[in-house]
């Protein structure tokens, strides 16, 4: 979780010092007001991520590399989204009031699914790029055995890169506002132990979580325009667009985010502090929504799951059927697509 109620200036001090509190009354007040998005994104990662389930497990065949990653990746943005509703109730009241376990908790599913989403984004970006790319030659690497690995690993990642943040975050009680806060712990903070943590959170979100994805996905999206622009494929340029789209959004709500998180030096002054907490508040707040809807728009983007869709629709109220076009093609003819076809019909 985020410094979401209070920042400290952090100056020379022992544990029995006083801690200096910047006034962050403002950057609260905002983030109160907007804190009903949260709920809103919460209900809506529901709603959109349980049809995505719903289009897989009625239409699609489970063990398809495809359909592993983005079931993962659904995984992934529903464990960030069950931490919405608590950030929510943190931020109206300025109060934390789950307690300790629970803050701990809560901050590492946060880091967790939005680490792992990160991470998911650009291993289903790397294997469109290897379906496109490298076509029927990369069919003997896509196997079932490979999806199931590289997940494995993706988690293991983001488990482990979640254990700076558990270990710093407690829920601690402000005597001077009678509150109680949940997150980095100020009396710990310049301990040798603790700075080795906050250090090394660092330099794994910069790497791991912000170059590396960057790179990945900027890489293969390149190369996948490249491919399809020196195809046959009829529809190159609604293809080559949706891609521009894509890596579009992706640089507009994630590395904004990722800069500004990427400046808390530890040295800010108060009102240096407060500028960073609007920026904050705003690149966070796009951030989520990306990874909110990421992956409802992976998955409908494709022609295969729109008719999927309409097809539901027309089944649960059929007086629509002569409003909605639907091609009735049965689950085991799409099943026997290969990934190539299914790439020229605008699945990116």
């Amino acid at each position: 979780m985020e410094n979401e109620t209070f920042e400290f200036y952090y100056g020379n001090y022992s544990d029995e010092e006083l801690i200096e509190i910047c006034d962050s009354d403002d950057v609260n007040y905002l983030g109160a007001q907007i804190s009903f998005i949260y709920y809103f994104m919460f209900l809506f990662s529901l709603v959109g991520n349980g049809l995505v389930l719903i289009i897989i497990h009625r239409f699609e065949r489970l063990t398809t590399v495809t359909n592993i990653l983005l079931l993962n990746l659904v995984m992934s943005s529903l464990i960030f989204m069950s931490s919405l509703p608590f950030h929510g109730v943190y931020m109206q009241l300025s109060n934390w009031i789950f307690g300790n376990v629970m803050c701990k908790i809560v901050g590492s599913v946060y880091y967790l699914g939005f680490y792992s989403s990160v991470l998911f984004l650009a291993l289903l970006t790397f294997d469109r790029h290897l379906a496109v790319v490298y076509s029927l030659g990369a069919q003997r690497m896509r196997s079932q055995r490979y999806a199931l690995l590289c997940c494995a690993v993706v988690w293991l990642v983001s488990s482990l890169a979640c254990i700076p943040s558990m270990i710093l975050y407690r829920s601690f009680h402000n005597e001077l506002e009678n509150t109680t806060f949940c997150q980095e712990y100020p009396g710990d903070l310049m301990s040798t132990y603790a700075i080795h943590l906050r250090n090394s959170a660092f330099y794994i979100q910069l790497f791991l979580f912000l170059l590396f994805p960057l790179i990945v996905i900027v890489y293969c999206y390149v190369r996948i325009a490249i491919t399809v622009i020196s195809s046959k494929i009829g529809t190159k340029f609604k293809t080559v667009r949706l891609i521009f789209v894509i890596v579009l959004l992706f640089f507009i709500s994630w590395i904004p985010y990722n800069v500004v998180l990427l400046t808390d030096t530890g040295s800010m002054d108060c009102e240096e502090i407060q500028r960073r907490g609007y920026a904050e508040q705003f690149t966070r707040n796009l951030a989520y929504i990306y990874f909110c809807i990421s992956p409802i728009f992976y998955t409908f983007v494709g022609k295969k799951f729109q008719n999927y869709f309409r097809q539901m629709v027309v089944k649960r109220f059929p007086g629509l059927k002569k409003y909605i076009s639907v091609d009735q093609v049965s689950r085991s003819k799409l099943s026997t697509k290969t990934t190539q076809n299914e790439m020229s019909s605008d699945k990116l």
